[in-house]
């Protein structure tokens, strides 16, 4: 790998500007001043220390993030505030992006990483990864509605929907509510909100609580991240 990549994708600068760090004398592999950009490093063996701060290579990124309502699941937008505007500088990346999409309103588990095969095993429909939510209904969920999910809904458009796990945990009598937990391996377009409005009943409140093997932790407050460790990131493409 040329010198000049190595060190912008450890993000040190851009490609032009790292050029610039490198004719300066900053540089070093294997304690040699290097002040060619197109010199190749190994980055599993070389030694590569930058003004005087080694370098650990680095290639894929993963972070669980608790995303927050209000907050959309992009990487840029001109009017609402991101997940990638929750990171701070130390973690930000220009190549990170969320896994999916939770709807504005929605809250929960997402997972930010640059790795572009991992999304997409993960998001592949013949893969089936399991994504897991925690609603709160406007309206009494009953065993019908269960055995209805089970056999997959068709929704608002004609949109047939793959069988559903849906598991209700309270109804409310008094108030018509009830809170429900529902294991997808879908993603359409509001599909946890149209498939329970496909029984007569409104989502109020909705979170994503797990993916794949994945679950959400509790520890981490509203838009706050951490990285995933390498036993997460096994759990995370558990189909169940």
């Amino acid at each position: 790998m040329r010198l000049d990549k190595y060190l912008a994708d450890m993000d040190f600068g851009s490609r032009k500007e790292v050029k610039q760090f490198i004719k300066k004398g900053l540089v070093s592999v294997n304690g040699t001043v290097v002040k060619s950009d197109k010199f190749q490093v190994n980055e599993n063996e070389d030694n590569v220390v930058f003004d005087g701060e080694p370098v650990v290579y680095q290639k894929y990124f993963y972070y669980l993030l608790n995303k927050p309502a209000g907050v959309i699941s992009a990487t840029i937008d001109d009017y609402d505030e991101t997940v990638m505007d929750l990171f701070d500088d130390e973690d930000y990346r220009d190549d990170l992006f969320p896994v999916g999409r939770l709807d504005k309103d929605t809250e929960g588990l997402l997972v930010i990483t640059n790795d572009g095969a991992l999304a997409h095993r993960l998001l592949s429909p013949k893969r089936h990864v399991e994504k897991e939510y925690y609603a709160q209904v406007a309206g009494m969920m009953t065993p019908a509605d269960v055995v209805a999910f089970e056999k997959g809904l068709t929704i608002d458009g004609g949109e047939e929907c793959l069988p559903a796990k849906l598991m209700i945990d309270t109804v409310n009598e008094v108030e018509e509510t009830s809170e429900i937990r529902l294991i997808l391996h879908e993603g359409k377009f509001h599909q946890v909100k149209r498939m329970v409005q496909a029984v007569g009943k409104e989502v109020t409140y909705l979170k994503r609580i797990r993916m794949g093997g994945l679950s959400l932790d509790e520890t981490l407050d509203y838009g706050e991240h951490r990285g995933l460790t390498e036993a997460e990131l096994v759990l995370l493409e558990q189909k169940s």
